[in-house]
Formats: C-alpha cells, sequence, structure tokens
C-alpha cells in the first residue's frame, strides 16, 4: 500500500494552443497529513487544483504529460465521479453551494455519487454535521441565506459527504472574518485527526503553514519550493513574501 494519499508527478497542463499552465508540477500528499500550497494569483494553483479533482476540462485545460494518482491508482484519464468513488472530494473556491436548495439537500447532492443506503446515508451526515454543529440547525434553511462562513462549513461538509480519503480545499479562509477563519482552520483539524488527508490551497498562508505538516510554493506554473511547514515559516523570503511581515517583524512570531 502506498504512503502517499496524493500523488502529482511531472504534470504539465496548458489551455489551447500554447498557454501553458503548469510545467512539471510534482507534490506529494502523504497519507494522514495536511499539505499547503502556496503562490501568487496565476501561479497555477487552481489548474492544479481542477487536475486533480477532473474539473479540468470543463475550463478548456488539457494535460500534455504527468500522471495523478489518489491512494496509489492512476486516475489522470478518470471522470471526476470515479476520482470522487476511489476516495477524492474537494471543497471549490468560492463556496459554490447551490443556493437554491437546503443545507440538507446540499450535503444530500454531496452523497450523490456514493450511492449510499439509506440508513448509511443518515449515518454519514450525522457524522459530517458532528463537525459542524451550527448547520445542525439549519437544515431547512436555503443556502442562498447562510453567512459566509456557514456557507463554507457548508461547503466542506458536502464534499465530506462522499467520505473521501483525500480532501481538496481551495481557498477555505477566502472573504471570511478572522474568527471564522479561526473556526474553518480548527475544522480542517478536526477532519484532518480523523485520518483524513488534505491539500489545503490558501492565501492566508500563515494559517495554512500553522497546521501543515509540509509546504510547496507554486509560481509561474512551478514548483519553486517546498519543504516542512515548520521551515517555511522561519523561511525570511517566504515570511517576506506570503506571511505579510518583513523577516524581522516576524522573528520570533511563528516558532
Amino acid at each position: 500500500m502506498s504512503d502517499s494519499a496524493l500523488t502529482v508527478t511531472d504534470l504539465s497542463v496548458r489551455y489551447g494552443a500554447a498557454a501553458t499552465a503548469l510545467d512539471g508540477v510534482t507534490i506529494d500528499v502523504p497519507r494522514g497529513e495536511i499539505v499547503a500550497l502556496l503562490g501568487p494569483n496565476g501561479a497555477g494553483k487552481s489548474t492544479l487544483m481542477r487536475s486533480v479533482s477532473g474539473l479540468l476540462s470543463v475550463h478548456g485545460g488539457t494535460v500534455t504529460n504527468g500522471t495523478v494518482e489518489v491512494l496509489g491508482v492512476d486516475v489522470t484519464r478518470m471522470r471526476p465521479s470515479a476520482r470522487v468513488r476511489n476516495g477524492l472530494a474537494q471543497a471549490l473556491e468560492g463556496r459554490q453551494v447551490f443556493p437554491d436548495l437546503t443545507v440538507g439537500e446540499n450535503l444530500a447532492a454531496g452523497a450523490y455519487v456514493r450511492r449510499y443506503k439509506k440508513a448509511e446515508a443518515k449515518e454519514v451526515r450525522e457524522r459530517v454535521l458532528s463537525h459542524f454543529p451550527k448547520l445542525h440547525d439549519l437544515m431547512d434553511r436555503q443556502a442562498g441565506y447562510l453567512s459566509g462562513g456557514e456557507q463554507q462549513m457548508l461547503a466542506i461538509g458536502r464534499a465530506m459527504m462522499s467520505q473521501p480519503s483525500v480532501l481538496l480545499l481551495d481557498e477555505p479562509s477566502l472573504g471570511l472574518a478572522p474568527k471564522i477563519v479561526e473556526t474553518v482552520r480548527d475544522v480542517i483539524l478536526d477532519i484532518n485527526s480523523e485520518g483524513t488527508s488534505i491539500l489545503l490551497v490558501e492565501q492566508n498562508a500563515a494559517m495554512a503553514l500553522s497546521i501543515a505538516q509540509h509546504g510547496y510554493i507554486l509560481e509561474g506554473g512551478r514548483v519553486v519550493k517546498d519543504g516542512p511547514a515548520a521551515d517555511l515559516r522561519n523561511d525570511d523570503e517566504i515570511v517576506s513574501l506570503y506571511l505579510g511581515v518583513t523577516p524581522t517583524e516576524g522573528a520570533g512570531q511563528h516558532g
């Protein structure tokens, strides 16, 4: 059995005839770990997530080289639904819940591919809701009327309904108040503690590196640096570029 939950090897992607979005990207998410993927806008983070989830073609992209493996299985050419059945799930950037459906209906949609029996679906839903107690009281509320934080919790909960081994989180703290970001951070740690491996794309580098075991820096479609999250938190260049402080200001804050 592979020690890797998710392995991307030498992946190259382009949009259209010439525009290369990823150029030979290799990353690894070990089983049971959180790995952070950081980088500026346009670095290729969303393209990488789409390549892993199988949604790349929807956006006009093509894998020109490399492979994506989930739990040791090559899923590079699989449909998104097949990847879900193989243990992968994603909470998309911008939350993207179904606004006209209720919270309960959104959660049910997350379980659709797995074809649970009724009793099993209920059991899985209760397990998911244990991470999001606030949603328990909002099951009949239309998702479009939830707060941003509640929608983010629902988006993650919907992804968890397929009981993934590997969870892709794309900017889960985007646009949320600091207190809600802390809640999201705690939920990610809680989910991970139960054995789910997580690839976390985040603009909030401080939050991501505070909970990840390893981090990758993506720029211009290439991995330009990677290492243990603790090392990246104390790297002067990373601190100044991604943590929003100069190395002297950041000294002693990230140990």
